[in-house]
């Protein structure tokens, strides 16, 4: 299987199966559409001379011929076999999101944690709840030393005392148990002071900043209760704090809506403030809500990705560049074939908790009691959620089977599948648009930043 495009005058031609990607001039291309539909090459000569040399479509079937036995062109799926093994395997959990927090100081209005109660009541998590959570997942971790567990919310920082004890019990335990805690936070930054900034950078491997772009564009999504912005008080803030972190281990985080779907401009305003780790990342909202993302803006969207792509490269170019969290993509060596095929682990190795102790598959399942898999008391009780996740990947999704995006996104987020379609084994169609135009994107980038470096060379 592969994927041919054209952007920015590139002509790319992915390899599905094996990873590779090719960036080919106009006849090579031409010669790869017609061997993919399974012509012979008589037949691609017959098409192809009179435009071309004869000499040089010959030529250019031979390299494809010598492309298909190097295994770089046209290769079969292996995978299908392996991700039936991967099902039998004991699961382990390896990571957790502690909401230790279900309350927010700002009423974000996309917010699917509605200001932080997740269709529940308001609740900080207990340090006895939290010390449960650790434990648990400590005892269902197996051999595995390297754990993850995420301060989510609402808002962390306004549980800070119980993050900070949790942290220094974790450390307490990792020697215990020959474990390595690796801590994130996400925050809003409301009650980001030089005390949470020194803590962070002593204890957390990484931190979500939450930042929307431009100041009226992130006002009037992320306001106060009492509807009054929290972009002044938050960016100097920000900015300190990447700073201090040395513009890395962190990222700043953004959600674009349809009141702003030229965000390109909002990733650069934050570029433009200092960032190097931005993410602005689509809304998902019921099609109902005035700012949801609709089919027609689409090709909107696409295009905003193809602005942003170019101007990355010419600010890479200039010295100035920047990471954009979407168009991050590993071509030499990328996540392992279980992580491409079954995605972000969700409901088996990753598990969110709540406040008192519910375990969910994640943290926008929180709040949907079909899919309360247990406690931190008890453990896992519903182990068929947990089975039913573990089946979850892409030869499972109808939709991800024949998509040329699939060992990228791993399927897609389950439940934006499960809130759209009513099932974790189909796909937010809005969302695999965009995800194939931004994989197109940054394979692109990566094209135009390895053609520079080889003209670059040539001038030496």
């Amino acid at each position: 299987m592969i994927h041919q495009y054209k952007n920015n005058g590139y002509n790319i031609v992915m390899d599905i199966n094996s990873g590779a990607i090719h960036v080919v001039d106009d006849l090579v291309y031409e010669v790869i559409a017609h061997l993919d539909r399974q012509e012979d090459a008589g037949s691609v000569h017959t098409q192809l001379d009179a435009r071309y040399p004869a000499s040089d479509v010959e030529e250019a079937l031979q390299e494809c011929e010598e492309l298909k036995k190097a295994g770089q062109l046209f290769t079969e799926d292996i995978y299908r076999e392996p991700i039936l093994d991967f099902k039998k395997r004991q699961t382990v959990v390896k990571a957790l999101c502690l909401h230790i927090a279900h309350d927010c100081n700002l009423a974000c209005q996309y917010c699917f944690a509605e200001e932080g109660e997740y269709h529940g009541r308001r609740a900080l998590m207990s340090f006895e709840v939290g010390k449960k959570a650790l434990d648990f997942l400590i005892a269902n971790s197996g051999s595995r030393r390297n754990l993850e567990v995420d301060f989510f919310g609402g808002e962390p920082l306004m549980n800070w005392q119980v993050v900070k004890d949790l942290v220094a019990y974790g450390r307490e335990q990792e020697k215990l148990h020959d474990k390595n805690f690796r801590f994130t936070l996400t925050t809003n930054g409301v009650l980001l002071d030089d005390e949470v900034m020194e803590f962070c950078n002593r204890e957390m491997a990484n931190v979500v900043l939450s930042i929307d772009g431009r100041k009226e564009v992130h006002d009037k999504m992320r306001p106060f209760r009492r509807g009054k912005g929290s972009y002044d008080l938050i960016v100097p803030k920000f900015q300190k704090f990447a700073d201090s972190r040395g513009q890395e281990k962190y990222y700043v985080r953004g959600t674009f809506t349809r009141n702003n779907l030229d965000f390109a401009s909002d990733v650069l305003h934050l570029a433009d403030l200092g960032f190097r780790q931005i993410s602005v990342e689509p809304v998902v909202a019921d099609e109902k809500e005035e700012y949801a993302l609709r089919e027609e803006d689409v090709p909107v969207i696409c295009e905003e990705y193809d602005k942003l792509a170019k101007e990355m490269i010419r600010r890479e170019k200039e010295g100035n560049g920047f990471q954009f969290f979407h168009f991050m993509i590993d071509l030499t060596g990328g996540p392992c074939v279980y992580k491409r095929l079954s995605g972000c682990g969700s409901g088996t190795e990753y598990l969110a908790v709540t406040p008192w102790g519910d375990l969910y598959p994640c943290h926008q399942f929180v709040g949907n009691e079909a899919f309360l898999m247990g406690n931190v008391d008890e453990g896992i009780t519903r182990e068929d959620i947990r089975d039913d996740f573990k089946c979850c990947n892409v030869y499972a999704k109808e939709k991800c089977r024949n998509c040329f995006a699939r060992f990228y996104c791993s399927g897609g987020c389950a439940a934006n599948s499960y809130n759209f379609h009513g099932s974790i084994y189909d796909a937010y169609d809005i969302g695999c648009e965009l995800q194939r135009k931004r994989v197109e994107c940054a394979i692109m980038i990566k094209a135009a930043l390895a053609d520079e470096i080889e003209k670059e060379e040539e001038i030496k």
